[in-house]
This record gives structure tokens, C-alpha cells and sequence, in this order.
């Protein structure tokens, strides 16, 4: 069910096309939530090969770049996962996984959507799992 703020910023827009595959190529910038709280804000490039790329305001040293995949589910839904290195004072600790479900407004200039991050050590066993939320509007050319 799209959020009142999906409906209206979608209402008096130009380009009205319900495809998500579509409407999600491009570049965002991302707030998250996670168990809540802030959790950070990205730049995503969503790309036409279904591949993506994330640099999120995390330090640098603890690792801040994540690369993945993503699948359209429906018209207006897409699906994506992805990777990344963690580090602790620099030295490589572990990796973790994010999947994520969002849904594209109609006129391509937001999203908003559910995700599940998993923290792994270097031997991959879970460390924890942490649930979030996304918001992001569209960086225009």
C-alpha cells in the first residue's frame, strides 16, 4: 500500500508510468532507519543491468561502499541485495548482507521500502540482524 507521501508526490507530476523496473535506474539519495532509530543516508545508482552501487555516511575505516543486484518483483515493486566489507580500526572483521523490497512511485522520483541487514564475522557466522526502512527521492541529471 503506497504512503500518503508516495501519493503525493506523485500527484501532478509528468512522467506517470507504473513500472518499476523502469523508474528505478538512476541516482537516489537514501535515508534509513534501522530498529527505528536514524541509521544513515546513501547515494544509490540503481543500474539498467540490474546491478547497484551504495556509498552510505558511514567512516570510511569501517567500511562505507556495497555493491549488489536487484530484481523487479512487480509493476511497482523491486527486490535488492547486497554485499559489503566491515572493519574495525581498519583491519577487515566481516561482511554483511542487505536485502531490501521497495516500492517505485508512479512518476519515478521516489521510493520507499522494507530491508534486513545481516552482520557476519570472517568465518560467516551470524553476529546479528537488524530490520530498517528506506526512503529516497531521485537525484535528477
Amino acid at each position: 500500500m503506497p504512503s500518503l507521501l508516495l501519493q503525493n508526490l506523485g500527484q501532478g507530476r509528468g512522467s506517470e508510468r507504473a513500472d518499476a523496473a523502469a523508474n528505478i535506474v538512476g541516482t537516489w539519495h537514501v535515508t534509513y532507519t534501522t530498529e527505528g532509530a536514524p541509521g544513515g543516508e546513501a547515494f544509490i545508482q540503481w543500474h539498467a543491468d540490474r546491478t547497484e552501487f551504495e556509498n552510505i555516511n558511514f567512516p570510511i575505516l569501517g567500511g562505507n561502499i556495497c555493491e549488489g543486484s536487484w530484481t523487479p518483483v512487480d509493476r511497482t515493486h523491486v527486490f535488492r541485495s547486497h554485499v559489503g566489507w566491515l572493519y574495525t580500526k581498519g583491519m577487515l572483521t566481516g561482511y554483511f548482507t542487505e536485502t531490501e523490497t521497495d516500492e517505485v512511485a508512479h512518476h519515478g522520483n521516489a521510493y520507499s521500502g522494507l530491508n534486513d541487514t545481516k552482520i557476519y564475522d570472517l568465518d560467516g557466522n551470524l553476529q546479528i540482524e537488524l530490520t530498517g526502512t528506506a526512503s529516497a527521492t531521485r537525484i535528477p541529471p
